[in-house]
């Protein structure tokens, strides 16, 4: 692999100040030449300008949070990192690479998840340039290769999930937003270490059931929820008619045998359990009649 080597070239004002004045005097030169018909002067002119167009291309301004790296003849010299403006070999060759941190958001996958359900996932990844020889050299168009590594670390994590655990301590795509995350970053970090690219962060943006299971799943996260909402309904009930029969007996209110009771928790599980009110009838004749 290609390791990055941070150059601080040379300030590029100084040269940029020396090539002025030696175009100028040179300038100047091929006039005086051209006057008195001097051809030592007049070549030595052509000389400096010569100098100064062979001189130019070195110089390079380099914005904040910007890398130029730097190859001369087909071999890598060195990258700078460093803000300014500066000069270089001319012969050099400049390709410019962004530091500064970016972000994309994948496209919407159709992936299955750990139980076979069809879903629809998408993420979106903050990530930045830290290694730049790595980025031009190791791969091809680290861009690309970010986009792409990041679509199948998606695919690979939504198939290593249920989209919803349908279990008590179950880890699922849908409950534990903060696992999921944090293996998608360790993911990306992996794949995407040889490229010279740091995942700053990566989260879940699109989470959503198939179209043509999306109703089907819809049904039954109903049904889960109704009867979650009828168990505690039914151990409210039932504490609230223990209490009730303790009470009668602690007062001396009433003192029913097991068959009155067994009639007594009925109508109360009846009135408390029930979706509708109830409608009391009054008993005009007596507890057993």
């Amino acid at each position: 692999m290609i390791s990055e080597k941070v150059l601080r070239p040379v300030p590029g004002l100084p040269m940029a100040l020396f090539l002025i004045a030696a175009g100028l005097f040179g300038g100047w030169l091929f006039y005086t030449g051209a006057r008195s018909e001097t051809g030592g002067t007049v070549a030595l002119a052509v000389g400096l300008f010569l100098l100064v167009t062979f001189l130019a291309p070195g110089l390079m301004l380099n914005q904040p949070n910007e890398a130029k790296v730097l190859t001369l003849f087909g071999r890598y010299t060195g990258s700078v990192k460093e803000s300014g403006f500066w000069w270089v070999n001319p012969f050099t060759s400049k390709k410019r690479i962004s530091l500064r941190t970016r972000n994309f958001e994948t496209a919407k996958l159709k992936v299955n998840d750990a139980t076979g359900n069809p879903i629809e996932i998408g993420a979106i990844v903050v990530w930045r340039v830290v290694d730049t020889a790595e980025a031009m050299f190791e791969v091809d168009d680290y861009e690309n290769y970010t986009r792409v590594q990041s679509e199948s670390a998606v695919r690979t994590l939504a198939s290593s999930y249920a989209y919803d655990s349908h279990e008590a301590g179950g880890i699922s795509l849908v409950s534990h937003t903060n696992d999921v995350a944090t293996n998608l970053m360790g993911q990306l970090t992996e794949r995407l270490a040889k490229a010279g690219v740091e995942v700053k962060e990566a989260r879940i943006s699109h989470l959503a059931y198939a179209p043509e299971i999306a109703q089907a799943m819809l049904q039954r996260q109903q049904a889960s929820a109704i009867i979650a909402a009828r168990y505690k309904i039914v151990e409210g009930a039932v504490g609230m008619v223990e209490n009730a029969l303790e009470l009668l007996a602690e007062k001396n209110i009433l003192h029913l045998d097991d068959e009155r009771k067994a009639a007594m928790v009925s109508n109360l599980l009846v009135v408390l359990c029930g979706e509708r009110g109830t409608t009391p009838i009054v008993n005009a004749g007596t507890l057993y009649n």
